[in-house]
């Protein structure tokens, strides 16, 4: 994993919040897939730091898997 701290980059990225966000607040996260990696920020400070994540590693942490990988 790798820290991204450019804002530039944030905001040209499409995020998603995490489905366990509640509407209270809280710990949350949102995730913004790049071509080569997911970036990850804490919705609470999204000028904050960011953090990058492998598309293998993150499909591996959520169990699922490509076409390719399924052949």
């Amino acid at each position: 994993m790798n820290n991204a701290e450019s804002s530039t980059v944030a905001s040209d990225l499409a995020w998603f919040k995490s489905s366990y966000s509640g509407a209270e607040g809280g710990e949350c996260i949102e995730v913004a897939p790049g071509s080569a990696v997911v970036y990850v920020r804490d919705s609470k400070a999204i000028t904050g730091p960011m953090v990058t994540v492998p598309r293998e590693a993150w499909a591996a942490l959520l169990g699922w898997t490509s076409p390719e990988q399924s052949r």
